[in-house]
């Protein structure tokens, strides 16, 4: 696939779950799924929760007061507003997306919330606009695994000429588990819901380690990626696109991809067998 056609699909995607009418419960039971607790949810506004998370980056970030985080593809802020709780008004995370759907919500919570600790900035992730060593600590949710692999190391490069010396990575994402047959490869369903674009864990440990990166841990949490299907058929609302690695609704995306077999066909597919939900650390020396 063109990385042309994989980021016009996956736009699209967004856009639609950006604009899709409201599920409360089913951004919970994603969330809940993925370790968030009780409290860190009462923290984050509702509309800023779309069920697309694959992790809970928190468990390994340690934030602190008075800290800069920056958050990579960060959709309608879920883990921008969290974080800005836990750096207090002395500390700044600053949210990267592309996708302006996306930015704009985000920016109509922020200003509802008043969140006066936190920016948007319009950015790909794999040429970040922000100054080289302006952050201490990068947090990531579902996001990197859909970057074409030709692109993903920069990406990397990226996070490390953002990080302060000593600063650090505490990124969620998908990873598949074993070489992914053609068959989930070439299914752009799949693709821009987060399986067929992920790497092994040898090849993200590779990235780190080309970007300089020290003391990288890659822990699978063994969630249920089942969940986004599970959470969706239990939803009270439907319609609109799925959580990360659901199947994407008919009429989410056009440019002639995914097709109406390649979402037929994902929703026959296990995730758990093929890619698991996996944290990821590392520092920068």
């Amino acid at each position: 696939m063109k990385n042309e056609t994989i980021y016009d699909a996956v736009h699209e995607r967004y856009a639609t779950a950006a604009n899709a009418k409201e599920d409360h419960a089913y951004g919970k039971a994603v969330a809940t799924e993925f370790g968030y607790s009780v409290e860190e949810l009462a923290n984050i506004p509702e509309d800023a929760n779309l069920g697309l998370s694959c992790g809970n980056p928190f468990a390994l970030a340690n934030l602190k007061e008075g800290e800069t985080v920056c958050d990579l593809g960060s959709g309608a802020g879920f883990d921008v507003f969290l974080a800005a709780k836990k750096v207090g008004a002395s500390g700044k995370v600053i949210g990267i997306d592309v996708n302006k759907d996306m930015l704009k919500r985000a920016n109509q919570i922020k200003e509802k919330t008043q969140a006066n600790n936190v920016s948007f900035v319009e950015s790909p992730i794999t040429k970040i606009a922000l100054p080289d060593a302006s952050v201490d600590c990068i947090i990531s949710n579902c996001v990197i695994n859909l970057v074409p692999e030709t692109e993903k190391q920069l990406v990397f490069n990226e996070m490390a000429r953002i990080l302060k010396p000593g600063g650090r990575v505490a990124i969620s994402d998908i990873l598949a588990k074993k070489e992914l047959p053609s068959r989930v490869k070439d299914n752009m369903a799949l693709y821009v819901g987060c399986i067929a674009g992920a790497s092994q864990v040898e090849g993200y440990d590779m990235y780190l380690r080309t970007a300089g990166f020290n003391d990288s841990l890659i822990v699978n949490d063994k969630s249920d990626l089942n969940v986004y299907t599970t959470a969706q058929q239990d939803s009270t609302v439907g319609g609109g696109a799925s959580g990360c690695c659901g199947p994407v609704s008919t009429g989410c995306c056009s440019n002639g991809a995914p097709s109406a077999k390649d979402e037929e066909d994902a929703k026959n597919i296990d995730f758990n067998e093929f890619a698991g939900s996996y944290k990821i650390y590392a520092l920068k020396p």
